[in-house]
Parts: C-alpha cells; structure tokens; sequence
C-alpha cells in the first residue's frame, strides 16, 4: 500500500495506543514516533452487554471497550481540529471493530486504509513493513 505522505498510523488494541506520522514522499514510507495522547476511557460500548460469567471469563473486556471508545474520541477531536488529512489504522480485530463503531463521519472520510493485527509491542520498522504488505 501506498501511504501518503504526513499520513498519521494509529496502531492500537485494549491497553495501547501508539501514533506516527509518515514523513517520507510516496511511495516510501518513513515513520517517525509521534507524541501519544492521553487517552480517557469512555462509556466501554459494546462491553457494558457483557456479563462477567463462566460463558464469558473476560472481565477486561468491558475495560478494554472503554479505551477503544477513548481512541476513537481522541482521533475524532483531531480529525474535527484537522490535525491531519489521512489515517491508516492497525488494531486487532476486536479493537478494531470497537473503534468503527465510535468514529465520526469527518473521521471516516480521512482513513486511508486498515490493517486487522496487533502491532503495539513492534517498533516502527515492523509497523512500516506490515503497512507496505498490506
């Protein structure tokens, strides 16, 4: 894939957002670290439905819907404040399906592309590479 250039990469799951900014021209992608915001878990969504229960063990779950939820406030406020022009998002699949569940339509218009996996423990190389596979 082709990322443009200033693109911002939101690479997230349920404890962890990571940003970065492409700063290298097209087709090359370069991506630099970029402050992390303060992310304020919200209303967990999907999660409040979920009871914990021995069907369902995963008392994070509702914890980890609410930081979703926080993502997605946070990189709606930005698109709203244009603090950029392009997204591409990576999460796992379950984030990643929270987080479309919050996102404004401004925020919507700007996503490039996303990517269905859990890259929040690799550095950018490996976060490059999976966007240039993807």
């Amino acid at each position: 894939m082709i990322l443009p250039n200033g693109a911002i990469v939101a690479v997230a799951d349920g404890t962890t957002l990571k940003l970065f900014r492409n700063r290298a021209a097209e087709p090359h992608i370069d991506l630099a670290v970029w402050d992390d915001p303060e992310i304020a878990a919200k209303n967990p969504g999907s999660g409040g439905r979920h009871r914990l229960s021995s069907a369902n063990p995963d008392s994070d779950r509702g914890a980890e819907d609410g930081f979703a939820a926080g993502i997605a406030a946070c990189l709606n406020q930005m698109a709203l404040d244009h603090g950029f022009d392009h997204l591409f998002l990576i999460a796992d699949p379950r984030t990643l399906g929270e987080l479309r569940r919050h996102f404004h339509p401004r925020l919507r218009s700007r996503i490039v592309g996303e990517l269905s996996k859990d890259l929040t423990a690799h550095p950018a190389e490996d976060v490059a590479e999976a966007i240039r596979r993807a």
